[in-house]
């Protein structure tokens, strides 16, 4: 395994998330690449400006790979604009990643059935293997 993407959810704080692709990278010796996406599809739709999905898409990379780095892991951040799951898998397409890496949906059942799970359509639309990580109870 030479490449691991992790989908970083913006303005999200998961300890978990990169402690557990940083333990996968050190299993198999892959470098991380943490991408987080501010989830807009048009700006001009949106009641906020994209800068600031952009600046807390931005503060999760930087604390992802700061968290990463500090284990000992080679770590890599990027953030992009748009739409979540076509982004992601965009990116690792472009990374060549041989895992994605995302966190569980905190959604409740009835707000995924009716919003859509990011790990759910990772898993389905993905070409790529999806790495579902929960925080412990």
């Amino acid at each position: 395994m030479d490449r691991i993407v992790v989908a970083a959810k913006a303005g999200s704080d998961h300890p978990w998330l990169a402690d557990a692709a940083a333990e996968l990278a050190h299993q198999t010796g892959a470098a991380v690449s943490v991408v987080s996406l501010d989830g807009l599809d048009i700006e001009a739709l949106s009641p906020t400006p994209r800068s600031e999905f952009k600046e807390l898409a931005e503060t999760t990379v930087n604390g992802f790979v700061e968290r990463l780095r500090s284990a000992g892991v080679e770590a890599d951040g990027h953030v992009r604009a748009g739409l979540v799951v076509p982004g992601v898998l965009l990116f690792a397409e472009e990374q060549n990643a041989d895992v994605i890496v995302c966190g569980g949906s905190t959604k409740g059942r009835l707000a995924r059935r009716v919003l859509g799970s990011v790990p759910v359509d990772l898993i389905s639309r993905a070409r790529r293997p999806v790495l579902v990580i929960t925080p412990a109870p």
